[in-house]
C-alpha cells in the first residue's frame, strides 16, 4: 500500500468570525456598547486542521470558501501553515460562512450567530477516495452529511481511522456513526440522539448500537467524559484566566486527533486535549490561542484541575 502523503485529511466547516467584546451580556431586549470588534477566522474542522498543524501533523483540508472579503481572510488564514488546500473550492458568487460572536469579557463565555449559504454545500461526488486515502486518519464534522458520510465509509474501508465532531443532530447522520472510530460529541448530542438524559447511559448507548473505538463528550470548562472498552474516563478540565472560550471545543479536536496519531492512552489524550482547549480560552478568537505541545504538557503537570464533584463521584462507580 501507498505511504500515506498526509497526517490527517479533514472535510468540513470553516467561517469567518466577528467577535463583538461585551462588558457583560446585557439583558433580554436591553442596550449596551461593545468594547472591541475582532474578525477572526474560525469554523470547526478547518480550526482543528489548523491546530494540527501547528502540532507539527501534516494535513489537508476538504471544503469550501466563499469569494467574498471573509472568504479572502479565511483563505489566507490557511495558508502559510503547510495545509495542503488543493480540494479546497472557491465557490464564485457565494458569501463565505460567517459567525457573529457575542464575548462576554466579565467570563469569557460566547453566545454565536452563524449562518452558511447553501452555495457552500459539498456534494458526495466532490469526494473522491484519493482525497481521503492520501491520509492516515481523517476529521469530520457532521455538516454536508452525504459528503461527510461518504467520506467516512471510504476511511472504514481503507482502514484509516476517522474522528467526528458533532453538536447537534443532523438528517441522515445514522449514516455516518457506522464509521466514526472516535466520536467526540458536545454535551448535548449524547442525550439529544438516545434521548436518554443520563450522560453515561447515552455515552454506553451509542457505542454499543455503532461500535466506535470510543465515545466521547466535551463538558466545556468542566472537561470531558469518555468510554472505552467497557470503561468510563473522566478528565477535568483546566482552571485558566479565561479571556473567551470561542474555538475551544476545535481545538480540542485537532489535539485529539494528533493524541490517537502519537498514540497516546485515552486518559492521556483527553488530558492533553483540554490543556490545549483551555489554553486557547486565555486568547481571544476561535485560533487566539493555539498552544504548543510543550505548553500542554506544563499546563498538564503544573496547572489546577476544575473537578465537576457529580462527574468524579460517579466515575468512581462506574469508570476507571
Amino acid at each position: 500500500m501507498k505511504k500515506p502523503v498526509f497526517d490527517v485529511v479533514g472535510v468540513g466547516l470553516n467561517a469567518t468570525d466577528t467577535l463583538l467584546v461585551l462588558p457583560h451580556f446585557p439583558p433580554y431586549g436591553g442596550k449596551i456598547a461593545f468594547e472591541e470588534e475582532v474578525i477572526s477566522p474560525g469554523g470547526q474542522v478547518a480550526t482543528a486542521l489548523v491546530t494540527c498543524a501547528r502540532l507539527g501533523l501534516r494535513v489537508k483540508y476538504i471544503g469550501t470558501i466563499g469569494d467574498d472579503e471573509r472568504g479572502r481572510l479565511q483563505w489566507e488564514s490557511l495558508q502559510g501553515l503547510g495545509i495542503d488546500l488543493a480540494h479546497v473550492q472557491r465557490r464564485s458568487n457565494c458569501p463565505n460562512q460567517s459567525a457573529y460572536i457575542l464575548v462576554d469579557r466579565s467570563t469569557g463565555e460566547r453566545t454565536v450567530l452563524w449562518q452558511r449559504p447553501d452555495c457552500l454545500r459539498i456534494e458526495p461526488g466532490e469526494i473522491t477516495p484519493q482525497q481521503i486515502t492520501c491520509a492516515r486518519l481523517l476529521h469530520i464534522d457532521g455538516h454536508d452529511t452525504p459528503a461527510v458520510a461518504k467520506a467516512a465509509a471510504i476511511a472504514r474501508k481503507a482502514g484509516i481511522p476517522v474522528t467526528v465532531d458533532v453538536d447537534t443532530i443532523y438528517p441522515g447522520f445514522d449514516r455516518v456513526l457506522p464509521n466514526v472510530d472516535y466520536l467526540i460529541a458536545s454535551s448535548e448530542f449524547p442525550g439529544n440522539w438516545t434521548r436518554e438524559p443520563d450522560p453515561f447511559r447515552a455515552l454506553e448507548i451509542i457505542q454499543k448500537e455503532y461500535g466506535m473505538r470510543v465515545a466521547a463528550m466535551t463538558l466545556g470548562a468542566d472537561g470531558a467524559l469518555a468510554r472505552h472498552q467497557g470503561r468510563f474516563y473522566y478528565s477535568p478540565g483546566f482552571i485558566v484566566r479565561c479571556v473567551d472560550t470561542t474555538g475551544a471545543g476545535d481545538v480540542f479536536h485537532g489535539a485529539f486527533c494528533y493524541a490517537v496519531l502519537k498514540r497516546m492512552p485515552l486518559k492521556q489524550a483527553l488530558e492533553f486535549s483540554n490543556a490545549m482547549a483551555a489554553l486557547n480560552c486565555t486568547q481571544l478568537g476561535a485560533r487566539g490561542g493555539i498552544a504548543s505541545r510543550e505548553q500542554a504538557e506544563r499546563l498538564m503537570r503544573d496547572g489546577q484541575r476544575r473537578v465537576n464533584p457529580e462527574y468524579a463521584a460517579a466515575i468512581q462507580v462506574r469508570g476507571a
